[in-house]
């Protein structure tokens, strides 16, 4: 049975509390499986890779085969209607704008001592781009990751897809063909992770590795980071959604569903106003899963995690919803612009009551992969940044080194480090 919080009663602080524990600790802990087969991939290589895709996938590789063929990728197209293939080239078109505008650009310039001084920003060389094939298959996914990447300049943009008995989604493959991906392995899982983070004798190592997963997934992109960069730790998907009364709760329904068909741990929690709207949206709620095709997958996860929290005045709940900082966040409200400058902390915001959050999952533009379990506090949804670094350079002239070099002399005289000041010094004239 779905959880109902009322603001205005005793002990709401402490049950809130106690949610906010539950929420963010509700991934099961597979650190010490993962870490066993992260070990045994990059000792073993592809011995490994191959035999944990048949222990899992029921899929048996071979050199020759774990390698998406050319054949296999352009043949896909023609097991896609042409309906979903406009489809995925528009949510692509949109994607490609939004990201672009986002490159950062350099700064250089010449301080009042003479020192030149300068930011550039460039691409990282590799990048392994992560697509589930458990429960679902996502081709958007295939998208959100890859054309940020291609945005960025990444040169070699490697795919990673389990492909359980040997089936691989065929929008997938038209997915990547659609973005130039041609690098494309048929593994997934912590073992896939292990592949792109060390390489093995099929796979070449690479830079970054982004994407969404499972539990192993995300453990063992949280256990490589360091050997490569990852874009975060992704945990079950969420949503919150704010409404009033003025809602059909049938609108409002379908959204909280749209995430709680991700996974049974997937989260849907609702805030209102009105006492009245949120008993009808649980009613509803139940009506929708009458003949919903995920209907096992939404009603656990809505029974186990959804959440409904009753306030006074939605200025009850800014607080609220900057402390869950939620992965999708949903203002079917009036004025929702007004509430939005208040919220500090969420990965992405819809506005208004005809901007569901299932358009941003496809093509509105911005990335579909956004930080989970509260840690929209402190990061972002996957951009160009994720795929590019920042290079600083420094260039000193006698005349400004003769102004600047003292003082950093003195500092490192200060931290007892006297090379740091004797490599300044000795070109300055100061020999000892």
């Amino acid at each position: 049975m779905v959880t109902t919080l009322n603001f205005n009663e005793p002990g709401f602080a402490q049950d809130f509390k106690e949610f906010l524990g539950r929420r963010q600790n509700i991934d099961t802990d597979v650190s010490e499986v993962v870490r066993a087969i992260l070990k045994d991939v990059q000792g073993r290589g592809d011995a490994a890779l191959f035999d944990y895709t048949s222990r899992f996938d029921r899929l048996d590789l071979t050199e020759k085969t774990i390698r998406v063929s050319d054949q296999e990728i352009k043949a896909a197209k023609s097991h896609c209607s042409e309906e979903t293939l406009e489809a995925l080239s528009f949510a692509a078109t949109r994607i490609d704008s939004f990201h672009r505008r986002h490159l950062p650009e350099g700064d250089a310039y010449t301080d009042v001592t003479g020192v030149t001084l300068e930011a550039r920003w460039t691409a990282v060389s590799s990048a392994g781009i992560y697509v589930p094939g458990g429960k679902a298959a996502y081709p958007s996914s295939v998208l959100m990751n890859a054309i940020p990447a291609k945005c960025a300049g990444v040169e070699r943009i490697v795919m990673v897809v389990p492909a359980p008995d040997g089936i691989l989604n065929p929008l997938v493959l038209a997915a990547a063909e659609l973005v130039g991906i041609t690098e494309i392995y048929k593994v997934g899982g912590a073992q896939a992770i292990a592949a792109l983070a060390y390489g093995t004798e099929s796979i070449a190592p690479v830079d970054v590795i982004t994407g969404p997963g499972n539990a192993y997934v995300a453990a063992a992109k949280r256990e490589v980071f360091g050997t490569v960069g990852i874009d975060m730790i992704a945990g079950p998907s969420e949503i919150l959604v704010l409404a009033d009364g003025r809602n059909d709760p049938r609108w409002i329904a379908m959204d909280l569903l749209s995430q709680a068909e991700h996974d049974e741990l997937a989260q849907a929690i609702l805030i209102t106003d009105d006492k009245d709207f949120a008993q009808a949206t649980c009613k509803t709620v139940d009506e929708h899963l009458k003949d919903l095709p995920r209907a096992d997958i939404a009603r656990t996860s809505w029974n186990d995690h959804g959440v409904v929290i009753v306030v006074s005045s939605f200025e009850q709940a800014v607080p609220l919803i900057n402390q869950l900082a939620p992965e999708h966040l949903q203002l079917a409200i009036d004025n929702p612009r007004a509430y939005a400058k208040e919220i500090k902390n969420a990965g992405s915001i819809f506005l208004g009551r005809l901007t569901p959050e299932a358009i941003g999952d496809y093509v509105a533009g911005p990335n579909h992969v956004l930080p989970t379990a509260g840690s929209a506090r402190f990061s972002s949804g996957l951009s160009v940044l994720n795929f590019m670094k920042r290079n600083t350079l420094i260039e000193c002239s006698s005349e400004s080194l003769d102004i600047i070099g003292p003082r950093a002399m003195t500092l490192a005289e200060q931290e007892g480090l006297q090379a740091h000041a004797r490599s300044i010094g000795i070109r300055l004239g100061n020999k000892e």
